[in-house]
């Protein structure tokens, strides 16, 4: 688990940005109490410890878990939760989106745009004007790319990741303090975020933001968790 410090931000997308939704539309400051997440996503070994099963398509034990339903990620957490003592849950939408930016106001936190050497995402479609790179075709080890200021990884592609959040068509009315917005819609229809290995470039970037229904299962889905306390990893070989 990586330290996250508290912080405001000015989260969405503004209105120049190429490719923008209207989704990450109106941009607005959200302040954060500091927190922990997982400096990757949870893995294939960390999954099978704690849930018994490893439901991955491409299967490693250091790759990210994937193939896991909103209700997989949350039971994890509640799993994991139980047998520390301590809560774990899947990140808010803005606490994800926060950790991501690491400060950075740009489309993604390497920058401008991202290459196949920098993010596992299909390469045949960059951003603006970077070179054609790289498509892996599947997942790869987590922190095989460079990470965030915070010392997170791979939060641009390799798997999309889970939030707590019920999916809004936009932000007016969103909470402003970092905590997950449960309420007002359907609540069958959950958010997640970041990209994966066959997402083109721009839905790889800070403010992107999709959903489908709880029990979706797909082969570029995964998780991250947080913590508002230390954490002591029993996932250690």
């Amino acid at each position: 688990m990586v330290y996250i410090p508290g912080g405001s931000f000015l989260m969405g997308s503004p209105k120049n940005e190429a490719g923008r939704e209207s989704s990450e539309s109106p941009q607005h400051q959200v302040t954060l109490q500091p927190f922990y997440m997982s400096k990757y996503p949870i893995t294939q070994k960390q999954y099978e410890a704690m849930m018994g099963n490893n439901p991955s398509n491409f299967k490693g034990g250091s790759r990210p878990v994937e193939n896991v339903s909103w209700h997989n990620a949350i039971e994890f957490c509640r799993k994991l939760s139980e047998k520390t003592g301590k809560i774990y849950t899947l990140p808010s939408e803005s606490q994800w989106e926060y950790a991501c930016r690491a400060g950075t106001t740009t489309p993604f936190y390497f920058g401008e745009t991202i290459t196949s050497e920098l993010v596992n995402y299909d390469g045949n479609y960059p951003y603006v004007n970077a070179p054609k790179g790289k498509y892996r075709e599947e997942t790869t080890d987590v922190g095989s790319f460079p990470p965030n200021a915070f010392g997170l990884y791979d939060m641009h592609g390799n798997v999309w990741e889970w939030c707590l959040d019920v999916w809004h068509d936009n932000y007016n009315g969103a909470p402003t303090d970092g905590s997950a917005w449960e309420t007002g819609e359907n609540s069958d229809r959950r958010l997640f975020r970041g990209g994966c290995w066959y997402s083109d470039s721009r839905v790889c970037w800070s403010a992107n933001r999709n959903y489908r229904v709880t029990d979706f299962l797909d082969n570029g889905l995964g998780f991250r968790i947080v913590s508002s306390v230390p954490a002591v990893s029993i996932f250690r070989s």
